[in-house]
């Protein structure tokens, strides 16, 4: 079932890495009869792969068939986000709703929808699966509860993410440049990042636990027994529920909430009804142990955890697909495409090797730590033993079987046993996991300051600038006459003060194309700020190139740079006017565009007064 949670991450970093094109390539009518016809191919092959597997188990085929319906569920999971990946690549979906106003301010509306598409493939896999899953553990659940219960589980992994993709939404709507422009930092991303961490932790599990349709556990023996473990344990909560997981036949509960307020211990009905009254007190200490060792915030600094190796790596990626691009020659049309299908499988991956094999490794010892914490409150863990025991007969599984983030139930039964015989086994393990977060710990605050050095510090800029340097002149001896390339080249010369350089890239560019208007506008920029005294200054030659870039664009920064020209020239009524233009224009930045008109207004009332 975690599985899932993967699946919705990637999909979503597969839809916000891509950036939809202005205009895309295929109809729409094209696009849309391919994705139906792709659609239905999968929902009929997915069809016939169960079918068949149903076949199977009637006749009593050879083999795990256990194993079978879940590496079937696993492989056309996958599948769909290929063909998830093609929807956005390929046949560019996302371009055509992208022409919508609301989902152009509101980019949110539009990644929930496409977010729709790929819970529809899952379902088409649920859908079709569950036949095969009823003849195999024959749990009574009807297909529409089988299929709701894999949605209710798996959708609260997105709500981070909305809330915090929606505030910023309505942050970039609101008329405020001040939280637009610190949403715009990186530090300001970062803090943000964290801040709704934070509160989706805190407060999340009131909202999860009510979209799970959990139910407070009536007053009962049960839940007498709860109470009392947890009392002994120390361990303050907001409500004991009842949990229906997949129609409440699972034997299995759990524990979420960083604080007492918003902390939910959730037990299955399962549980409840195959359970011995000292088997459900063994796995309620385990969900215990959970809280006693601050599972729940390690998970949290493992959020955070992957913020920063993303921020880390970020340059060393977007940079990497870059050069490849000149590599492999896909700079002509297609170009963006190649780069973002690379930034896209470099993001996937590293989100998956994190997740997969770090957040895995700590999951399953600290599963492991929750399962030998029952000692702290039970003289034995023969009662978890024995619930092992009955989880893998109801199950049908081989419990000689481990996944992602559990080990196997032979090896925590076995490893329990070695605690019977030998508490030392009970410290070994604590001190395992102690070494490993201070490990982690240590990776990541390292990764950190080289994170904080690459963004931020000398050596990060000078790696950085020369990286991009490499990649432009590789793209610019492929392709020596086109302008843009030769901008950016100024651009990149420009934000590294190397006016000369910047300036013959600039002029090369206009040599190539005397209308560029980004050549225009920054080669008069560059003229008109440049240290006055100096031969970079050159204020006619600026206000010759500005007026000729503003002739062809009303862009709210080349106008400015227009009324920089006129300002420097002494021009102070043209320069205040100019620069209303550019303020009336803006749509973003107003509070620097302000700035210029108040300086222009300043110089020109001065300059009356002189008079």
């Amino acid at each position: 079932m975690f599985g899932n949670f993967l699946y919705f991450i990637i999909a979503l970093l597969i839809y916000t890495t891509y950036p939809p094109p202005a205009q895309p390539q295929m109809p729409f009518s094209q696009a849309l009869g391919f994705f139906a016809a792709i659609s239905l191919l999968f929902a009929a092959l997915t069809r016939i792969l169960f079918k068949k597997l149903e076949d199977r188990i009637e006749q009593g085929g050879n083999g795990d068939l256990h194993q079978s319906f879940e590496s079937l569920i696993v492989r056309q999971c996958i599948i769909a986000i290929g063909l998830f990946a093609v929807n956005i690549y390929a046949l560019e979906l996302s371009g055509y709703l992208g022409r919508i106003p609301v989902v152009q301010s509101m980019p949110t509306l539009g990644a929930v929808l496409f977010l729709g598409i790929f819970l529809g493939y899952l379902c088409i896999v649920w859908a079709s699966a569950h036949k095969a899953h009823e003849k195999l553990y024959q749990t009574g659940i009807t297909r529409r509860r089988y299929v709701v219960s894999h949605i209710t589980f798996s959708i609260p992994v997105l709500l981070p993410w909305f809330f915090l993709s929606l505030a910023a939404d309505l942050i970039y709507v609101l008329p405020f440049d001040a939280p637009r422009a610190f949403l715009n930092s990186t530090t300001g991303q970062i803090l943000y990042f964290l801040f709704f961490l934070f509160v989706i932790a805190v407060f999340g599990p009131a909202l999860i636990q009510y979209f799970w349709g959990c139910r407070p556990l009536e007053p009962g023996d049960a839940r007498t027994r709860i109470e009392d473990l947890c009392r002994r344990a120390g361990v303050s909560y907001r409500e004991i529920m009842k949990w229906p997981l997949f129609g409440g036949g699972m034997i299995t509960a759990g524990v979420m909430g960083l604080v007492s307020q918003f902390r939910y211990i959730l037990v299955t009905p399962g549980l409840l009804r195959y359970l011995a009254p000292v088997e459900i007190e063994a796995v309620v200490a385990h969900e215990i142990g959970h809280v006693k060792h601050r599972h729940l915030y390690f998970y949290l600094i493992f959020l955070a955890g992957y913020m920063v190796i993303s921020f880390a790596a970020l340059d060393f990626i977007v940079f990497g697909a870059v050069y490849l691009q000149t590599v492999f020659g896909a700079v002509n049309a297609g170009g963006e495409t190649f780069v973002s299908v690379v930034f896209s499988l470099a993001m996937i991956v590293t989100f998956f090797v994190y997740f997969r094999f770090g957040f895995g490794y700590f999951m399953r010892n600290f599963e492991r730590q929750a399962d030998i914490s029952v000692y702290r409150l039970m003289d034995s863990a023969v009662p978890l033993i024995t619930t092992f025991h009955k989880i893998a007969a109801s199950s049908g599984q081989s419990p000689d079987r481990p996944n992602w983030h559990h080990f196997s139930i032979s090896d925590r039964i076995d490893y329990l046993r070695k605690c019977e015989a030998n508490p030392g086994w009970i410290r070994r393990h604590h001190r395992k996991v102690r070494v490993s977060m201070a490990v982690y710990l240590a990776i990541i605050l390292g990764l950190a300051s080289v994170g904080y050095s690459l963004h931020f510090g000398a050596a990060g800029e000078q790696l950085s600038g020369k990286m991009a340097e490499q990649i432009l002149t590789r793209q610019i001896r492929q392709q020596p006459k086109d302008p843009e390339l030769h901008v950016m080249l100024g651009d990149l010369y420009y934000s590294r003060n190397n006016l000369s350089a910047a300036t013959a890239a600039y002029q090369r560019a206009l040599d190539l194309d005397s209308d560029n208007v980004a050549a225009l506008n920054n080669l008069a920029w560059l003229y008109a700020t440049s240290e006055p005294d100096t031969e970079m200054f050159k204020p006619q030659q600026a206000l010759v190139l500005a007026k000729k870039a503003a002739e062809r664009s009303l862009a709210p920064h080349v106008t400015d740079t227009l009324a920089e020209a006129w300002f420097i020239n002494g021009q102070y009524e043209k320069a205040v006017e100019t620069a209303e233009k550019a303020l009336s224009a803006a749509t973003n930045r107003r509070d620097y565009y302000r700035g210029q008109l108040r300086r222009f207004e300043q110089a020109l009332n001065n300059n009356h007064r002189s008079r």
